[in-house]
């Protein structure tokens, strides 16, 4: 008999041990990301943009203004604040921040031509937020996410407990030392 799905059983965050391969993925993604955005938004300062200024000037290709620098500040520092941490923190923190990144996109695309533009977006600003929100969102779904895991997957375990304790009864039964314990 099959058991029905519970999404409290399966926590996502609870089910990956913390030095568990796949965090290593999680904490690159957020760091990279991170720096990134710091660079950005340290860049922005320096070249002493008005903090509302919609101007037009431009960091590495991307308007800006001291508002969005300020802010991807803010934001790098919480990534690399993810990459320090690790483990589902920062797998979880990348989904998250990945999802709000693609928000923002949809927000600032419907404001470009409008007094409410107020961080100074332009085209390549929403395509960049929507790249860096697929992308962190990518690191932070990997492992995690997809119809293919591998039965040693800690998620796919949690998923399907009773599937994993026949395959580890299985595994168990097949496995029987000789006398000599070899």
């Amino acid at each position: 008999m099959r058991r029905a799905f519970h999404p409290v059983e399966a926590r996502l965050d609870e089910h990956l041990p913390q030095d568990h391969k796949l965090s290593k993925v999680y904490r690159v993604g957020a760091g990279l990301t991170g720096m990134l955005l710091v660079v950005f938004g340290a860049l922005g300062l320096t070249h002493h943009i008005g903090f509302f200024d919609t101007g037009g000037d431009s960091v590495l290709s991307l308007n800006t203004n001291g508002a969005l620098s300020v802010l991807s500040i803010c934001v790098g520092l919480l990534l690399f604040a993810g990459m320090v941490v690790g483990g589902n923190f920062a797998s979880t923190l990348n989904i998250v921040v990945g999802v709000a990144f693609i928000a923002s996109g949809f927000v600032n695309l419907a404001l470009l031509d409008s007094s409410l533009n107020f961080l100074a977006f332009e085209i390549q600003n929403v395509l960049f937020s929507f790249v860096v929100g697929v992308m962190l969102m990518w690191f932070g779904m990997y492992g995690r996410v997809g119809s293919a895991l591998p039965h040693d997957n800690p998620y796919w375990r949690a998923r399907h407990p009773e599937q994993a304790a026949r395959e580890e009864r299985y595994r168990g039964a097949r496995y029987r030392p000789g006398p000599t314990g070899a």
